[in-house]
């Protein structure tokens, strides 16, 4: 009688998009994989997100291209105004974003970690209301923790826990030392659609600070986002919602447009998401039998538009370099075919991401000649960063 080898146990801390994506693959390279999520639930949240260039090649290998596909949002405009509400110029947002007609997908957030959940939860095991307390290395494996109680023994741990990742601080030490701030604080809330929008965005502009309303559809309810300058994170306001709408109220104070509108609804909403803009940037990903991914590892920000792709196509490559390798060797193989798209890709912060937000007069001035002569282009060709990874083919799919 033959005997298989046991299959080898994971953990992975973060259930949003990196996630569930690296417990797809990991399953099917033939690991018993665990998912533990500190909300009670999935984090649905609507707010739009792109799936662009060699990602959209990792959701048509995980099967969810087509419903994917469905969800697309047909975001038709992006109107820039100027700090009198009056229009500087109208575009197609892929003008801007470099996106591409039929190659570049734009879906609420929802819609892409339910696509997720739904390909992995029967195969799966996932905790929800829980987190990781300690880890505790050795050469049989992890031994885990929980801060609900209990604890585990697994063969790997994977930290998809965030920009503001627990698991890298346990093992690589505080944010700080990772964390490249860009200059900049945004904050996201839903609001009453109050100005009739369809199926586009209106941004409003002064030198330092942007206020825009996203209309995914033709909802009751949009996104409203807020940015500003500044050029150091604001420590004081995070994990305070009382100060980050007390500091959003006094940047805002003396705007026109909408904005006092917008800063009600800032007032009355209870989905308001508020950050630094910043990337993390890490020398390596791996300690040991731990590995980190997506924003954990190597958050690009908003400002390039490639969190989730870049969280994506990680969770393909860390589960592929897995597959017929010890994790010393699947670890480095990992960091080896990855990192040049990841950097290339967080480069694209200084081609012109930050641009959109001037922080002086004459740069706002430059900005809103550039969108004009937008409008009068041809359709733009796609960013290379976007698609500069071939996937290559591993193991058995």
């Amino acid at each position: 009688m033959t005997r298989t080898a046991p299959r080898r146990t994971v953990l992975i801390s973060g259930a949003s998009i990196a996630g569930p994506a690296l417990a797809f693959w990991l399953n099917r390279h033939g690991y018993e994989v665990t998912v533990v999520e500190k909300a009670g639930t999935l984090r649905s949240g609507g707010y739009p997100i792109d799936v662009r260039g060699t990602a959209l090649d990792v959701v048509e290998r995980m099967g969810i291209l087509p419903q994917l596909r469905d969800a697309h949002i047909d975001l038709r405009r992006i109107t820039f105004l100027d700090g009198d509400g009056d229009e500087v110029t109208s575009l197609h947002p892929h003008a801007v974003t470099g996106g591409v007609t039929g190659r570049d997908l734009e879906i609420r957030r929802g819609d892409l970690t339910d696509a997720l959940y739904t390909a992995v939860r029967d195969d799966v095991e996932f905790l929800f209301n829980d987190s990781v307390d300690t880890l505790d290395q050795n050469e049989h494996g992890v031994d885990v923790t929980f801060h609900g109680g209990g604890s585990r023994r697994f063969d790997l741990v994977f930290g998809a826990d965030g920009m503001h990742s627990r698991t890298r601080e346990t093992l690589f030490g505080p944010e700080e030392q990772f964390h490249r701030h860009l200059g900049y604080c945004f904050a996201v809330f839903t609001m009453p659609n109050t100005l009739g929008l369809s199926h586009e965005t209106v941004m409003w502009n002064t030198p330092g600070r942007a206020a825009a309303v996203y209309a995914v559809g033709d909802d009751e309810e949009v996104h409203a986002f807020l940015n500003f300058a500044r050029p150091d994170p604001p420590y004081d306001a995070f994990g305070n919602s009382d100060a980050q709408r007390a500091l959003l109220a006094d940047v805002f104070a003396d705007a026109g447009w909408e904005v006092p509108g917008i800063l009600g609804a800032l007032h009355d909403a209870d989905d308001v998401f508020f950050d630094a803009v910043g990337q993390i940037r890490m020398p390596r990903w791996t300690s040991g039998r731990v590995a980190l991914l997506g924003d954990a590892a190597y958050a690009p920000s908003f400002l390039t538009g490639q969190g989730t792709s870049l969280a994506l196509v990680g969770a393909y490559m860390l589960a592929g370099s897995l597959a017929d390798r010890d994790h010393a060797e699947g670890f480095a193989a990992y960091e080896h075919a990855t990192r040049d798209f990841v950097t290339l890709n967080q480069d694209l912060v200084g081609e012109g991401g930050a641009t959109l937000f001037p922080t002086t007069a004459q740069a706002l001035d430059r900005r809103n000649a550039r969108l004009r002569d937008l409008s009068a282009m041809p359709a733009p060709k796609p960013r290379p960063a976007h698609s500069a990874l071939t996937l290559p083919v591993f193991g058995a799919h």
